[in-house]
């Protein structure tokens, strides 16, 4: 999809909105709802509903938005953002360390895929030449230019590694495809894969929202999709060269479909969503799948506004969810939610060790924390 000056302004207002939003939440957020309340059919108790879960704000000493996040551990995790911010903390955020590429000022860091405390990969979104990837091996004190893309009609919004070699990006339509660039060496060069792709609806894109709505699992790759008349989640099963292509019943709009996936296996995942011209309010935001992604089904016991961020607990059947009005938890495979926080966040990653992570606008990144740690 060329990006015209109306699209660029609707990635641009993915920026914005989030500070409009804070402004207002103040005044307009209602209360968290129970799961019994937003839904007749919900147990009235989880399993876990004594579990108190709740974010613990880590000073980075930025005030950029912060929306790529990739957590290594709960001592280790990197950070992007705005203005070519990046971030490393290796002593659980205690304390920051600026490592933002060099010449990068101007470019906006929304996703990062991080090995350990020295290998990185950004991932920067932007018209034509502002899309572009960085990859480190010496924790940010020096940097590779391994992609700069020179498409003025590509634009990047996501990325997603299977391990430590192989990687994908998503950019927006080309020639009316959606366009999967690779990585075989960890970051450090890239290629545009000739792929089979379903052609894209007219207006359909993805969202450079949070770095999630592009992940990946062995040998299989989702990412999701909205901007128009559906929300729709495209599928591979060999790497990302063959792409097949579903409904979710998510909403769509020119603001609005799917911003986050996440698979717990091969077979079941989570899709969200919303509108983030109106974060406190969506209809239809979730969706579930148990094929892998063949088939979706909406989720009536859905978070109530717009989320962008989704990540499973490590050993669990948990889900989190979250977004620039709050963040959501679902104790039982995504079927039910409930909403413990107010705070705006864009991005979550959890990690084998079983911290979890979230960043989000005006440097905010928090921990999670647990009554039972």
């Amino acid at each position: 999809m060329n990006q015209s000056p109306t699209t660029f302004r609707i990635r641009a207002a993915a920026a914005g909105t989030a500070l409009t939003a804070l402004l207002a939440l103040s005044a307009a957020l209602p209360a968290p709802a129970s799961a019994a309340a937003r839904a007749s059919n919900a147990p009235a108790r989880h399993q876990h509903d004594d579990e108190d879960l709740s974010w613990r704000l880590l000073p980075t000493g930025s005030t950029s938005h912060l929306r790529g996040l990739s957590a290594v551990s709960a001592r280790v995790a990197w950070v992007g953002g705005y203005d070519g911010t990046v971030l490393r903390t290796v002593d659980g955020g205690r304390h920051w360390l600026d490592v933002s590429p060099a010449g990068a000022g101007t470019l906006q860091f929304r996703d990062v895929q991080a090995f350990d405390a020295r290998h990185a990969v950004a991932m920067a979104a932007g018209v034509g030449t502002d899309s572009a990837l960085y990859a480190t091996g010496d924790g940010g004190r020096h940097w590779q230019l391994a992609y700069r893309n020179t498409d003025p009609a590509a634009f990047f919004d996501c990325m997603s590694f299977s391990d430590r070699k192989h990687g994908l990006v998503l950019s927006d339509p080309v020639d009316g495809r959606f366009r999967i660039l690779a990585t075989r060496d960890g970051g450090r060069s890239w290629q545009v894969v000739n792929t089979t792709m379903p052609a894209a609806l007219p207006g359909e894109a993805a969202f450079a929202a949070g770095g999630e709505c592009l992940t990946t699992l062995g040998r299989d790759a989702w990412f999701g999709t909205g901007g128009q008349s559906q929300a729709r989640v495209f599928h591979s099963r060999d790497g990302g060269r063959n792409w097949t292509v579903s409904t979710t019943g998510i909403g769509s709009g020119p603001t609005a479909g799917v911003f986050a996936l996440a698979f717990r296996d091969r077979w079941h995942g989570i899709a969200a969503g919303g509108d983030f011209n109106t974060p406190t309010s969506a209809i239809d935001a979730l969706a579930r799948t148990r094929d892998g992604g063949t088939s979706w089904r909406l989720v009536p016991d859905a978070p109530n506004g717009y989320r962008s961020g989704l990540a499973w607990l490590a050993h669990r059947d948990t889900a989190l969810a979250v977004g620039i009005s709050g963040s959501d938890v679902s104790y039982d495979g995504g079927r039910h939610w409930s909403q413990f926080d107010d705070g705006s966040f864009d991005t979550v990653s959890c990690t084998r060790d079983g911290a979890c992570w979230a960043s989000g606008e005006l440097g905010r990144v928090a921990l999670l924390s647990r009554d039972d740690d």
